[in-house]
């Protein structure tokens, strides 16, 4: 027996795609929309059983807020999320909004169908290895170069960052106040204060802390 669908993603042709294939394996599509933003309110004004969210950024804040919202008016209809692999903690994300699975986006339409068919029967519908991967990387964690670069920069205002950027340049404080469009006292205090968020006592450590965090990757190119 066919299940009743609502197929969404942020990529138009591909819910088109999915939902044409779904409907040629028997499913009853009622929709296939973009963007993903929009599929709380389409699942609760159509009631699908299964809803299929396509996502391209489940590590993303508020990635799954659909899913929330459509377990809270509609806790009946069953979300599987459809997206690219992601850390144990993006699947873990998934499953606490109250998805009832996790199928990555290249899967073929064979693993897309049973994963519907489990997600309407009330079974969790994740792939195996999934899982294994996981519990592997949550068991043996890889390493995260960037991790106190991201800790740094969430420290920094938004023009402290400039400044960091500019130093880590080699622009002085004239260079740095002509740049900014500031007087070379406000570019001064800036530059300290950077340094003492930063903890380190000169212009050289500032920049070599920076560089070796990933810091200035993170914070992109200066306009």
């Amino acid at each position: 027996m066919g299940v009743r669908l609502l197929v969404v993603d942020d990529h138009r042709l591909l819910a088109e795609a999915l939902a044409s294939a779904l409907k040629l394996r028997g499913h009853r599509v009622l929709a296939a929309a973009a963007p993903a933003v929009g599929a709380a309110d389409l699942v609760i004004s159509r009631a699908p059983e299964v809803c299929l969210l396509g996502t391209a950024a489940p590590a993303e804040p508020g990635a799954f807020d659909p899913v929330v919202k459509i377990k809270r008016e509609r806790p009946q209809v069953a979300v599987v999320v459809l997206g690219p692999v992601p850390s144990p903690r993006g699947i873990a994300a998934a499953f606490a909004a109250g998805a009832s699975g996790y199928v990555r986006h290249d899967e073929r339409i064979e693993g897309v169908e049973r994963a519907i068919m489990k997600a309407r029967a009330g079974e969790a519908a994740v792939a195996p290895q999934l899982l294994q991967g996981a519990f592997g990387e949550l068991l043996n964690p890889a390493a995260q170069p960037d991790d106190e670069g991201q800790r740094l920069l969430q420290m920094l205002t938004p023009r402290e960052v400039e400044v960091l950027v500019r130093v880590a340049e080699g622009e002085d404080t004239r260079l740095i106040a002509a740049g900014m469009g500031i007087a070379p006292s406000t570019a001064r205090t800036h530059v300290q204060r950077v340094l003492m968020k930063l903890g380190v006592g000169s212009r050289l450590e500032a920049a070599a802390l920076a560089a070796r965090t990933g810091l200035l990757d993170r914070a992109g190119p200066l306009d």
